[in-house]
């Protein structure tokens, strides 16, 4: 593995700290610096620059002493500027990051100490974090980017995860556990070796442990320890530090660690909460957290995200980079995959195909759909389509699908349970071939036109201003979801 340079953006998206100190540097942090409720006005604040080039920072939180950070994921932009790769390219790095561990997996090493060991909290009181109540109608507080390290209780082999968390008292949280997860078979693991299920909950973590988290099971086995992929974002061994109530480790330099454990068995009421369906998650019961340590940063910063496009992002560059892996070893002249965010990041593939010959649309659907099974829908396009484009999109479906032969439907067919398409677990799936017939005919042809440089020539582009028409006025400036009110947000 190659070393990290001191500054490089493998080293840089190692700590969040040294990540909002970049944002910064790079003008893409947004730092409010009125006091502002954690209690929906954070994230109604937050929610109007949800989407844009900018992350934001709430200097002072009502009632807390430190900040809370927000908007890593929300733009695709920003984060490949962190990372210093092209936007577009971000899942071919994850595939290729995701690949290089598979060959040749760095274990994290334990260290001694490091920053998130700085304070023990005498008592333990989730009070005194300042977790944001995020909708209007979320149950509580929610803990809901952070990364989870968990062992097998038989076999040892650690595990990272992202799971929400709502805060039911000063030392207990419930947690969703989707079905299929990791996490699900080491709980049932504990019930049935009658022991507690400990685990660790690390808060403000960088990308690289936030995509190995978030790496589907098809790519990261059970019998893998995950963590690894963080190694290879960082280009760098993970650092953790050793748990003071059980062998879990926690990551060194997080802002927050909590070290918790699970009583197999034992649940609460949990929810509703506001998912990246954009419906509220219904309130059922849950497994039960109790936190026994909380360790921290001297000066921590809180992260949280907004249940949006952050995570259309963050778990649509994982998707689309497992999806494109599988698709391109079984299917000849796949070029791209993109996960929609009208799709949730989570739902809809757009396919990108140079077809070889007839019936690979098809065969790229049906593989799509094997490759991700939370997928609820597939369009599969040719190439001269732009499948980041919803415009082209279609284009492509008004004008090449045939309606009798290209759609697709996919009854009783596993899906995600968040969905309320798939809330018993199944529903129906459905495929969309929008590729023009194979082999090409000229009536398919798109119009094209010449390409022209433009240095050199007296091209005079005129300033529009609105406001100098009479009876026009100016729009206000529009941010995010568009949710929270309020007058225009100034110029940054």
């Amino acid at each position: 593995m190659p070393k990290a340079r001191p500054n490089s953006p493998a080293r840089v998206i190692a700590d969040l700290e040294t990540i909002i100190e970049a944002l910064d540097a790079q003008g893409r942090l947004v730092r409010i610096k009125s006091e502002v409720d954690p209690r929906h006005d954070l994230a109604g604040i937050a929610a109007r620059f949800e989407g844009g080039p900018r992350a934001v920072l709430f200097e002072k939180v009502k009632g807390h002493a430190h900040p809370v950070f927000t908007g890593l994921y929300w733009s695709r932009e920003l984060l490949g500027d962190l990372m210093g790769k092209p936007a577009d390219s971000l899942p071919h790095y994850v595939l290729d990051r995701i690949r290089s561990w598979q060959k040749e997996p760095v274990d994290p090493v334990v260290v001694k100490t490091g920053p998130v060991l700085e304070v023990t909290e005498r008592e333990v009181d989730l009070a005194r974090l300042p977790i944001p109540e995020h909708a209007l109608g979320d149950g509580g507080p929610y803990l809901d980017v952070a990364v989870v390290i968990a062992r097998d209780p038989e076999t040892g082999v650690r595990n990272a995860s992202i799971h929400r968390f709502q805060v039911l008292g000063k030392d207990k949280l419930g947690m969703l556990i989707d079905p299929g997860r990791h996490m699900e078979l080491y709980l049932a693991k504990a019930a049935k070796m009658q022991v507690r299920l400990p685990i660790t909950i690390n808060i403000g973590v960088g990308p690289g442990l936030h995509f190995a988290a978030a790496t589907p099971a098809e790519a990261a086995p059970a019998d893998t320890d995950e963590l690894g992929i963080a190694s290879a974002f960082h280009e760098a061994p993970l650092q953790l530090v050793a748990g003071t109530t059980s062998k879990v480790e926690m990551v060194a330099n997080a802002m927050y660690a909590l070290e918790c454990e699970l009583v197999p068995g034992e649940v609460a009421l949990e929810g509703p909460f506001a998912e990246v369906t954009g419906y509220y998650a219904k309130q059922a019961p849950r497994p039960v957290v109790r936190v026994k340590k909380i360790h921290r940063r001297k000066n921590p910063i809180f992260h949280t995200i907004l249940s949006g496009v952050e995570v259309f992002n963050s778990v649509g560059l994982l998707g689309e980079a497992n999806v494109l892996n599988l698709l391109r070893q079984q299917v000849p002249g796949v070029v791209d995959v993109y996960f929609s965010h009208g799709g949730c990041g989570f739902y809809h593939a757009v396919v990108s195909l140079a077809q070889k010959r007839p019936g690979l649309g098809k065969q790229a659907m049906m593989a799509a759909f094997a490759a991700f099974p939370p997928l609820k829908m597939v369009t599969v396009v040719d190439d001269d389509v732009d499948i980041r484009d919803p415009g082209d999109i279609e284009w492509a479906k008004t004008t090449r699908l045939d309606p009798l032969t290209g759609i697709v439907l996919i009854p009783k067919a596993f899906g995600h349970n968040l969905n309320p398409g798939f809330a018993s677990g199944t529903g129906t799936k459905v495929g969309f071939d929008c590729t023009r017939p194979f082999p090409f005919t000229p009536e398919h042809d798109r119009v094209t036109f010449k390409t022209v440089a433009t240095e050199g020539l007296d091209i005079r582009v005129p300033e529009i201003r609105p406001e100098a028409a009479p009876g026009v006025t100016a729009p206000t400036a529009k941010g995010g979801r568009g949710k929270s009110g309020g007058g225009p947000l100034k110029a940054m």
